[in-house]
């Protein structure tokens, strides 16, 4: 059953401060008692599915547009080539089947894990579904290749340590470059422009969702994070983000798995990185939800609900999450996660109950390719 929202405004307040202590005990997920009411709607009020669609109260925040970039391509379903930071660069959009006259479209990016590719992505993630049931556009970009210095083992996506800041700059660039040509051609909610990524991708979505802050209303880190010996470590953006962080395992006592990867003689340890990205998350004073499945670095074993694409909640917190929402704020806090949200998901660092189901995806090799 869809959820519907109705909303009338939504009051915004609070600030980003914080540091990330390290050490320090985890604080609480945000206490909905303690967050400004929200006026209900009148009896007459229009509803929204999702808070994407509802206006941004006054005086709320704008998120910053990327650079003008000049020299788009006619953007098309399916690949599309451009220049970017002088190379060659593709990526795909998946676009709604049936256009709606006047429809304003949120955008999700979407970086594919290693031995994947952006074919792989739309179709394990049945995008188009989603795309013609929640109503946004898809851009999944292409990569160009990022070798760990002194090495052959090719990450995809710029994300650790040896990585040069020229090397992040180009990426970051890239993403500027494909919303600036999307937003020219199509009719964009700025305030709802996410970011998704899955192993590999999701370590370049961690260190994306830290420089475009001002651009980005949410991110999504599945199998991902920050530090952990070889990746990039989180500094505190200049806005706090909503997230979804979700990994595959702690191993015993409380799960029977880890999410865990070890390619080309480099051990990449994504329960570890996770919880440091929660960590980051929790000093900056960001809301957002843990999920914790049992099944190792597989793909999420989510069952959604009859009717809905197989990963809804996923899409659903993103549209639920518009940029002039307030520094920890979230509706969640007042309606629960919904049902599209995998049970094995909770709020904030430590509230999920990890899934104990023991039946799990096939597992792949994402080191052979």
């Amino acid at each position: 059953m869809k959820r519907v929202l109705a909303v009338s405004c939504l009051l915004a307040c609070g600030g980003h401060g914080g540091s990330n202590t390290g050490d320090a005990p985890p604080a609480p997920p945000p206490d909905a008692s303690a967050l400004p009411d929200t006026p209900a709607p009148p009896p007459d009020g229009p509803t929204y599915r999702f808070l994407c669609q509802a206006p941004p109260p006054e005086d709320a925040p704008n998120p910053t547009p990327p650079p003008m970039k000049s020299g788009c391509p006619t953007l098309v379903a399916g690949e599309n080539t451009f220049t970017s930071s002088g190379a060659t660069r593709t990526f795909q959009l998946v676009l709604p089947t049936t256009p709606v006259a006047g429809e304003v479209y949120p955008v999700m990016f979407m970086w594919y894990w290693l031995g994947g590719s952006s074919n792989g992505f739309i179709s394990q993630g049945e995008v188009q579904a989603a795309v013609d049931d929640e109503r946004f556009i898809a851009v999944v970009p292409d990569d160009i290749g990022a070798d760990v210095l002194g090495t052959s083992f090719n990450t995809h996506w710029p994300f650790d340590i040896t990585q040069t800041a020229d090397r992040m700059t180009e990426e970051f660039a890239f993403f500027d470059d494909m919303l600036s040509c999307v937003e020219q051609q199509f009719a964009v909610n700025q305030n709802c422009v996410s970011t998704v990524g899955v192993s590999a991708g999701a370590l370049f979505t961690d260190q994306l969702a830290q420089a475009r802050s001002e651009t980005l209303s949410s991110f999504i880190s599945l199998s991902g994070g920050v530090d952990a010996t070889i990746i990039k470590p989180w500094a505190q953006p200049d806005r706090a983000l909503p997230a979804i962080v979700l990994w595959g395992g702690d191993g015993p006592p409380a799960t029977q798995t880890k999410d865990i990867l070890g390619c080309f003689g480099i051990g990449m340890d994504f329960s570890v990185a996770s919880h440091d990205l929660e960590d980051g998350l929790v000093a900056g004073g960001d809301f957002f939800v843990e999920c914790e499945h049992n099944c190792g670095h597989v793909e999420p074993p989510i069952d959604p609900p009859p009717g809905e694409s197989k990963f809804a909640g996923i899409w659903d917190f993103a549209w639920q999450h518009p940029f002039w929402l307030a520094p920890g704020q979230s509706p969640y806090l007042t309606t629960g996660l919904p049902d599209t949200m995998p049970a094995w998901c909770g709020i904030g660092k430590g509230g999920a109950t990890p899934r104990s189901d023991p039946t799990c995806p096939m597992t792949e090799n994402p080191c052979a390719y």
